[in-house]
């Protein structure tokens, strides 16, 4: 049934290929358990003891909170989906409860370090450059996922209009606004992409690999890596950073809460606020520096 549910998720749901491969892996790992632990071999057959059971040896393990809820919103989407299949009578994971998640606030680059990022680190004027340079321009000024950076095409640029169409989770679209300056250096990373494939097509992937096929995760996540590396201060280097830098900086300059959380295509304002903290702590240096009573 896992195939089955798989299939339900891709097709149906309109997953992203990155949770679809999650929820595999953990239904693949959850079956491995149970039938190494209690020899049964269909995880439609468990019940709650068993996912409790699971959920402890996990936690045995070492991992996190956040990793532990993950595998457990996987297993209740799973048997949801069989109580909806009328495979199962009753669902297993009714009576389970997440583990609680300590609060951690986004990490981001600082505005100084950003700055380096961009303006003092040496991006050669090769394509292979010049491409890292808009990886990192790009993350930042946009505030874009990794995912929805390597699915952008040519055709999702309107220069003249000055802007760039994302299509995000649940092939949500939304339209995010580029800046004079990224539309200049777009501009020029389009030079150097033609000279090194002849033309940029509408159809041809934005960012692309050395032998211009569509990008893949790794080769972002090391560029973003390299860069950071120079001036970053974090303890994260991920292209996911970027994206948080994005927000916090928006924030800190007064931008609007709804309409930073239209930007990053967040569904509430839930997933949005948790970057006012970041900003609500700059307010509080400034605040304790500033006033004669602090």
């Amino acid at each position: 049934m896992i195939d089955s549910f798989i299939n339900y998720l891709t097709y149906e749901k309109k997953a992203s290929a990155h949770t679809v491969t999650a929820y595999r892996h953990d239904l693949e790992q959850f079956q491995e358990f149970v039938t190494i632990s209690f020899e049964k071999q269909s995880i439609e057959d468990v019940g709650h003891s068993e996912i409790r059971a699971w959920v402890i040896d996990l936690v045995d393990e070492g991992r996190s909170s956040t990793t532990v809820n993950r595998k457990i919103a996987t297993l209740r989407s799973f048997y949801k989906f069989l109580l909806r299949s009328r495979l199962i009578k009753k669902d297993p994971t009714y009576k389970l409860k997440s583990l609680k998640n300590p609060k951690k606030l986004p990490e981001f680059v600082q505005e100084s370090a950003i700055e380096s990022v961009l303006e003092e680190a040496v991006y050669e004027a090769t394509f292979e450059g010049q491409r890292d340079k808009m990886i990192m321009e790009f993350l930042y000024q946009t505030g874009v996922r990794l995912s929805e950076l390597i699915g952008l095409k040519w055709s999702d640029l309107n220069l003249i209009e000055g802007s760039v169409r994302v299509l995000g989770k649940r092939k949500k679209e939304r339209i995010i606004p580029i800046t004079s300056a990224l539309k200049r250096n777009i501009l020029s990373y389009q030079k150097v992409f033609e000279e090194r494939f002849l033309k940029a097509n509408q159809s041809d992937y934005f960012i692309v690999s050395n032998q211009g096929k569509q990008s893949y995760p790794m080769l972002v996540y090391r560029t973003v890596k390299q860069y950071l590396d120079l001036f970053a201060q974090t303890s994260s280097r991920s292209p996911h950073i970027l994206r948080h830098t994005f927000a916090t900086h928006l924030l800190n300059k007064g931008a609007d809460l709804n309409a930073v959380k239209d930007l990053l295509g967040h569904a509430n304002l839930a997933a949005t606020q948790v970057y006012t903290h970041n900003s609500l702590e700059k307010l509080k240096a400034v605040f304790e520096q500033a006033h004669p009573k602090a």
